[in-house]
């Protein structure tokens, strides 16, 4: 196999100025970890991360190298204060926080749980049955607040999401009409960097906010052409089979089974923007010991705090319409329409009241809302099926559930450990058409989600399952 050799005048061509410091960062990064590749996947790799840094910056390896497309923009802010050192409580003086499936988490992420429970305005906790290790606050972390929110706390993908329609339409629709609904996703979706030719704007582009607030305003194009399409990683848009098992569903549906359409992204670069501006915002006026500065908060009496709620807020409801386009596009694409619709976000903050009737800004990173009676959805991976669930409003865990299987493996431990032979013979054996996708994304990569679910039978009630049948993913 011949030696990787990246030069600079090839990095220059796709984005990397010569002679830069992300050029640099770029040729140790890839000569370390992606040495066995050919040069073309590498180049065509970097080109990716230049053009839509958003989608890697929870990557392992990759996000050092995203992150410096990702500078945010300057804010409407002009000052800052120098910011006050802070210090984190002593960890015997933590508040006890409720873990879930404890035996299947990674030390990794209950050290971070551990280190965001010791900041001051932290009031409670719990960490979820998927919970995995994440920047800051672990993927699967609930963590309550007093009058601050933390943009680290709630992610890069602000708003991310499920969103699940189901339509009066027998399940083996799927078998005879394969073609069809194969063809719709192709044409109906685009993923990463792709996107649709549009001509008429969103209402969702009419909002106060885009007007209102600078950093916002200057998104606003971005918004506009990312809007309806998905992004990378383990987002994806499937058609597959809902099998309703709970007479007193609230969605007035029969007990049988029925053609489902179900969507998993976020707020796109649109919201990884405004979390790399705020979170800059945040670091400057919230300076904390090395271990948990990526969780510096915003007061949410100050300006910088009351500007990020706004547009977090948006970012959320940004999130939620372009989940809606892409299922009106594939609903026209077969005329049906929905008779019922599911949908729920995972990546976000809340203003609550706890148990002790104390009001508190609940940030669920990776998790699902799991208030009394609140309706949502958990997936499986793409051969595993996925969960519709009612939440009991479990004061435990902060009212909340895991928000999937959770990831047992990195990206780059799975490409390294598994095939593409490996990864078809995965999905022949489920029955499984994949579009687009990659190794990274393999089921094994995943948690049990059979286990995830026995760990929280305490915090959700399962009305009906998702059976994955095509699925589309960006390539």
């Amino acid at each position: 196999m011949a030696k990787l050799k990246i030069r600079g005048k090839d990095l220059e061509k796709i984005g990397y100025p010569r002679g830069s410091k992300v050029a640099s960062l770029a040729i140790n990064v890839m000569m370390r970890h992606y040495k066995k590749n050919n040069k073309n996947f590498v180049i065509s790799l970097l080109e990716k991360i230049a053009k839509t840094p958003e989608n890697y910056t929870e990557d392992e390896i990759l996000r050092q190298i995203a992150e410096q497309f990702t500078e945010p923009e300057e804010t409407v802010l002009e000052q800052h204060d120098n910011g006050e050192e802070i210090s984190l409580i002593h960890p015997n003086q933590i508040p006890d926080y409720k873990t879930y499936g404890s035996r299947h988490i990674a030390p990794a992420a209950r050290q971070q749980m551990d280190v965001a429970m010791r900041l001051p305005v932290a009031t409670g906790g719990a960490l979820m049955a998927d919970a995995h290790a994440g920047y800051g606050l672990p993927i699967g972390g609930v963590l309550a607040v007093e009058n601050a929110v933390i943009p680290y706390g709630v992610g890069m993908d602000i708003g991310c999401r499920m969103c699940l329609s189901i339509f009066d339409i027998p399940a083996d629709y799927l078998k005879h009409h394969r073609h069809q609904l194969t063809l719709g996703l192709k044409e109906n979706t685009r993923f990463g960097n792709r996107h649709f030719d549009k001509t008429n704007p969103p209402e969702i582009l009419d909002r106060h906010e885009f007007r209102e607030i600078q950093t916002v305003k200057k998104l606003k194009d971005k918004a506009w052409r990312q809007f309806g399409s998905s992004g990378s990683g383990n987002h994806f848009v499937e058609f597959g089979v809902v099998e309703i098992t709970e007479p007193d569903n609230g969605l007035g549906l029969e007990t049988k089974p029925y053609l489902a359409l179900l969507s998993h992204s976020g707020s796109r670069g649109f919201g990884a923007t405004i979390a790399q501006t705020y979170t800059r915002i945040a670091k400057e006026q919230c300076r904390l010991p090395k271990a948990a500065q990526h969780l510096a908060w915003l007061n949410l009496d100050s300006e910088a705090g009351m500007e990020y709620w706004l547009a977090m807020n948006l970012a959320g409801d940004y999130a939620s319409a372009c989940h809606h386009e892409i299922h009106r596009r594939l609903s026209l694409s077969f005329g049906e329409n929905p008779i019922a619709v599911v949908e729920n976000h995972h990546n976000f903050a809340w203003k609550e009241t706890l148990p002790t009737g104390e009001t508190a800004i609940v940030h669920r990173k990776g998790a699902t809302p799991a208030g009394k009676g609140v309706l949502g959805v958990i997936p499986g991976s793409m051969t595993a099926p996925g969960f519709i669930v009612r939440g009991k409003g479990n004061p435990a865990s902060i009212n909340s559930a895991s928000h999937g299987a959770g990831r047992q493996m990195s990206r780059t431990k799975a490409k390294a450990s598994f095939s593409g032979k490996e990864m078809k013979q995965a999905l022949r054996k489920a029955g499984v058409k994949l579009i687009g996708g990659g190794i990274d994304e393999i089921p094994m990569a995943y948690k049990d989600i059979h286990q995830v679910m026995a760990a929280q039978t305490e915090l959700v009630d399962v009305l009906g399952t998702f059976l994955p049948k095509i699925v589309r993913m960006d390539r």
